[in-house]
């Protein structure tokens, strides 16, 4: 595994030369004079009983014993990149990375494209908006029955098919002659691949970087990604639109998959499938994955705590623009309202991951995922756009609790169960995030906008309390045997 210390760059490898210049030689008969006297940089050498002049040897080198070739000191190793940097230097992280940004900016650009191209089509702002609803509810059936995939299969091969495939869907989709109803289906399959994707390219990871900080810096980097193209994706999309139609802007989705399919397969390395075949089929062998997965009291429990606080975070972006409507800001402020989760997000990831050590990280988990959702009770007061935006900042910036979390995670799911368990995390994020957001908004109907937000944050935080008491009972050292012992149990017979 690469690691990201090293000794300190002055820790000396000799012993040194005292600073001090030595005293001058004397002049003794029969002895060579003071001309013959080699002067090293900061001390005098004098080879005893000998005319010629001794050899010079740097400062803090020892002079060799006589015919012996004098040993040439190392050069100081330049100190290893430690934080972010440690994780670019592994070069099959590079890869990955550039096939997240490939893919996820292609994505995002497909979104908006299909959703122009479908209104185009029919005319419908029903069937536009559920463009976008389908690229959320079909994470659930593909992560749950096809989670099996990504433990089965060579994670290399799943991603590089994974890559293939949406970009034989979108090649469809370009052409003119696929009706409405293929291409709402060709979303529904992109979306029900993506989690298979996402969850085997997670435990991927643990390969790639291992266990410790790296993944742990890994993770953060593609969240970080992921969070900056809804900043910049919609954006591209939207500049794309002005000089090429719906279909050419899917072009380059389709462009973007291949090159993320590439990069995959030329750099990184094949590695073997972390279980094999075991007799089954693939649906039962990932519902039963998802069985031992949610069984595990410990999993269960982290697991829900990457779920819970994204679930009602999302009220505040789902109501944005009646909630711009409501309180009188022209249209432009709905952009601000949309991106200030984000900008904090991306803020305090940034920071936790390069300022604060692991065990620091670490002991940030609990206490900020508790307090996470409370800036959203500010709208209770109505707040104008200048409050709103600060409050929404800090409940971004409450999601840096996910890099600790992450450790916790990994620790946590035995390795043949990996894959499956990224898988199912991934799924169940995307979706909690869907049905927050149709929740929110079927409350909206009933109570005010602002009030809607507050009490999502005021349920949050009482929801997210509950599972941090929960995490607290199922830390290492604090289950009951018998408890540990069913555990130990249920990792043995997963594979």
């Amino acid at each position: 595994m690469p690691n990201d210390r090293s000794a300190p760059a002055d820790t000396p490898r000799t012993p040194t030369a005292p600073d001090a210049v030595a005293p001058a030689v004397p002049v003794v008969p029969g002895a060579p004079t003071p001309d013959a006297v080699t002067r090293a940089p900061d001390a005098v050498t004098r080879a005893p009983d000998a005319v010629t002049p001794a050899p010079v040897h740097p400062p803090g080198v020892a002079a060799a014993p006589e015919g012996v070739a004098p040993a040439v000191p190392d050069a100081p190793a330049p100190a290893a990149p430690r934080g972010y940097r440690a994780v670019f230097a592994v070069a099959e992280f590079r890869a990955v990375f550039a096939a997240h940004l490939f893919s996820l900016l292609g994505v995002v650009v497909s979104e908006l494209a299909l959703t122009v191209l479908v209104y185009d089509l029919t005319g419908s702002p029903l069937l536009s908006a559920l463009t976008f609803a389908l690229g959320l509810l079909p994470y659930l059936i593909g992560g749950t029955l096809f989670a099996g995939v990504a433990d089965r299969y060579p994670a290399r091969r799943v991603l590089v098919v994974c890559d293939l495939l949406c970009a034989a869907c979108v090649a469809v989709m370009l052409v003119p002659a696929t009706p409405v109803a293929g291409l709402l289906a060709l979303r529904c399959l992109v979306a029900a691949i993506a989690p298979v994707f996402t969850g085997t390219r997670m435990a991927a990871l643990t390969d790639i970087l291992g266990e410790g900080d790296l993944y742990v810096l890994g993770r953060s980097l593609l969240r970080i990604v992921s969070q900056s193209a809804m900043l910049i994706g919609f954006g591209a999309g939207g500049v794309l639109l002005t000089v090429l139609s719906p279909r050419g802007a899917i072009t380059v989705t389709a462009v973007t998959f291949l090159a993320s399919a590439a990069l995959l397969r030329f750099g990184t390395r094949a590695r073997p499938a972390r279980s094999g075949d075991g007799g089954g089929t693939l649906l039962k062998e990932s519902l039963a994955g998802a069985r031992l997965i949610l069984g595990d009291r410990r999993v269960r429990a982290l697991m829900l705590l990457f779920w819970v606080p994204p679930m009602f975070v999302v009220a505040p972006e789902a109501l944005a623009a009646p909630y711009a409507d409501a309180i009188g800001v022209p249209s432009a402020a709905l952009g601000l309202l949309l991106c200030s989760m984000a900008v904090g997000h991306i803020g305090a990831e940034l920071f936790v991951g390069s300022a604060l050590s692991p065990r620091n990280r670490s002991r940030i988990v609990l206490p900020v995922a508790a307090v996470g959702l409370l800036p959203l009770v500010v709208y209770a007061v109505r707040p104008g756009l200048p409050l709103a935006v600060a409050a929404l900042a800090l409940a971004g910036a409450g999601a840096a609790y996910v890099i600790g979390l992450d450790q916790w995670f990994v620790d946590a799911v035995p390795e043949e169960l990996r894959g499956r368990a990224m898988t199912l995390l991934t799924a169940g994020l995307m979706t909690v995030q869907g049905l927050g957001m149709a929740l929110a908004g079927l409350a909206a109907e009933f109570f005010p906008v602002h009030q809607v937000v507050a009490g999502s944050g005021i349920l949050g935080t009482v929801c997210t309390l509950l599972l941090v008491a929960e995490v607290r009972a199922t830390a290492p050292g604090r289950m009951s045997d018998t408890e540990g012992r069913d555990r130990a149990d249920r990792h043995v017979t997963s594979g």
